[in-house]
């Protein structure tokens, strides 16, 4: 399992939408229609981390953040974590050497993909 899939687990993004289960229907039905895809469920990421956050003894900014976002979802947040999170997602190596450069672009590239896997995340926190 690759780091990023860890963040979507603990936000409960894509455990229900899993392969679907093989059809128990006999095979002299397989000419009828196929059923309709299966919406994909959209997780408030906002409600949940803000939930957390107000649960943590900590002050937790995860809206500017990767460090207190990934210790809000229980995530190692230490600098080895985090470059191995950045170099997973594709990170451009010039910000690689540079950890405030690479944290901040960590940041925006996570909540992108957050939201492109079926997170509602608010648009003013991907621009």
């Amino acid at each position: 399992m690759g780091f990023f899939s860890k963040i979507l687990e603990k936000l409960g993004i894509g455990s229900a939408a899993a392969a679907p289960a093989p059809s128990a229907a006999p095979a002299s039905t397989a000419p009828a229609a196929s059923p309709p895809p299966k919406a994909v469920a959209v997780v408030d990421v906002v409600a949940q981390l803000e939930k957390r956050a107000a649960a943590n003894s900590q002050k937790l900014n995860w809206r500017t953040s990767i460090v207190d976002l990934l210790k809000l979802l229980d995530i190692d947040s230490s600098f080895a974590a985090r470059k191995e999170l950045a170099t997973e997602l594709g990170c451009p190596a010039d910000l690689m050497g540079d950890s405030a450069k690479m944290n901040m672009w960590l940041h925006k590239t996570v909540l992108a993909r957050i939201a492109a896997n079926g997170g509602n995340v608010p648009q003013d926190l991907l621009d």
